[in-house]
């Protein structure tokens, strides 16, 4: 197991190399969680459990008062090409 150390040296040496174009990391555009919500037709309230957050926090989202990170981000690009995915996949897991 890597010590915190060890892991924010090894982050940083990763940051860097996609700095200077060199490596595997990715930049991803930003999406508007509206405009993903919109093209699914769903409401805020649909939306935010598929998100796994309360309706207030998926709000401030779309307000931009909360910033979209890591895994959420990565989720509102699959709901974007394939919201039917999404719901057949999360609502089966809820029955």
């Amino acid at each position: 197991m890597k010590t915190f150390g060890e892991d924010l040296i090894q982050s940083l040496g990763e940051a860097l190399a996609h700095a200077k174009g060199e490596g595997p990391a990715l930049v991803h555009a930003p999406l508007d969680p509206r405009e993903v919500r919109e093209r699914a037709k769903l409401t805020q309230a649909q939306m935010a459990p598929l998100m796994g957050m309360s309706v207030s926090g998926y709000r401030k989202w779309e307000q931009g008062q909360r910033r979209i990170s890591g895994p959420a981000a990565a989720l509102l690009k699959v709901l974007e090409r394939e919201p039917d995915a999404v719901r057949r996949a999360l609502l089966h897991e809820a029955h």
